[in-house]
């Protein structure tokens, strides 16, 4: 038998061997929902979004609407403006209240310098996640935390003179505990120089991991919060997939559980379709879990590549969820248009309700 033929039984062995190979496995059969969705051509020639529906903006009702005069806000100036933007520059650090375009930063900078209030925004200006109603920039590979940032915080603060500070967070999903020591050595570090100042975080739900959770709740802060930002249904529409609603219920629940002096607290937006139904359910998902302190906030659409607006609440409807959230047991509700998670009105409030604590220390959170 020649070198030729040696090589045709082979082919014809191999090629055998694949039908038969080809032949066992099991045949794709489309559902008929995947049947009847848009082709490959539907996409390229845009008659796909003509054909997907997105049930937040089948919910709109107004395609037309207009930003309603309670919402418009003066543009931000003044000395102390200015003076606290030279600060967070000069020690390079970010806020959220310019990175997620925040209303109220004229109102929360531009009063006494004693009395500004700005939310540091640690870990970077880029976040792992990208949910459709943030403006903060997003990225896979974040840049690598800054060793420098919780002494600078620390310093920033102190320079301030504040009572009462909020340190905010972007996700980062890059580092194996999510930022949770980097966090907790910023809050150690600000009580080292002014033990004197009331700390809240407001951190991610670290992807579900409780240690990090407890990590962050020992670190010697006064406020754990973490913002569910809308109800259950709408959360898959409207955050990051990898951030659940459940998820999210369970760091709320592990921060009381692993430090009970605690306060806690959590935000939520309003105007992307819920119902009353939804919202209630909401609020008593969260005192399940002993969560204190909500805010009831608008969402306002940061650009035009963001989700649209489905609905502008009223004023009314927002003192309307801050008289049911109270008769619910919560400790403290801020309720308006222009809230935000970390707006001043709340941080006044806790500031003296945990003042009072340290004052009553034999009394129960739930007493105060």
């Amino acid at each position: 038998m020649n070198t030729r033929t040696v090589f045709g039984n082979v082919r014809r062995l191999y090629a055998t061997s694949e039908m038969a190979v080809k032949s066992r496995r099991r045949r794709t059969h489309f559902s008929d929902s995947l049947n009847k969705g848009p082709s490959f051509d539907d996409f390229v020639s845009g008659k796909a979004s003509e054909m997907l529906v997105d049930p937040l903006e089948a919910a709109r009702t107004d395609t037309q609407q207009k930003l309603p005069k309670w919402l418009k806000v003066p543009i931000p100036k003044g000395n102390s403006f200015q003076s606290v933007k030279k600060d967070v520059r000069e020690l390079k650090l970010a806020t959220v209240c310019e990175e997620a375009k925040c209303p109220n930063i004229g109102e929360c900078w531009g009063g006494k310098k004693s009395e500004a209030t700005a939310t540091i925004m640690l870990l970077g200006d880029t976040c792992t996640r990208g949910c459709r109603f943030c403006s903060v920039k997003t990225n896979r590979n974040p840049s690598k935390p800054d060793p420098n940032e919780p002494e600078n915080t620390a310093e920033a603060i102190s320079r301030w003179g504040l009572g009462y500070v909020v340190l905010t967070t972007v996700d980062r999903d890059d580092l194996i505990d999510g930022g949770a020591q980097h966090l907790a050595e910023t809050v150690r570090r600000i009580k080292q120089k002014a033990p004197q100042i009331l700390v809240e975080v407001l951190g991610g739900d670290f992807r579900g991991d409780l240690n990090s959770c407890d990590i962050l709740a020992s670190s010697g802060l006064d406020v754990y919060a973490h913002n569910l930002e809308t109800v259950e249904a709408l959360t898959p529409h409207v955050r990051d997939r990898r951030a659940t609603y459940r998820q999210s219920l369970s760091i709320l629940r592990r921060a009381k559980e692993t430090n009970p002096s605690l306060v806690t607290k959590t935000s939520l937006m309003l105007g992307f379709g819920e119902t009353d139904e939804m919202i209630v359910q909401t609020l008593k998902d969260l005192r399940a879990v002993g969560c204190d302190v909500v805010t009831f906030g608008q969402y306002m659409r940061p650009t035009r590549r963001h989700m649209k607006v489905v609905e502008y609440v009223r004023p009314e409807k927002f003192d309307y969820w801050k008289e049911t959230a109270l008769k619910m047991g919560f400790l403290y509700v801020a309720s308006g248009p222009l809230v935000r998670s970390s707006y001043k009105a709340g941080e006044a409030y806790i500031e003296n309700v945990l003042r009072n604590r340290k004052h009553n220390v034999g009394e129960s959170p739930r007493s105060l």
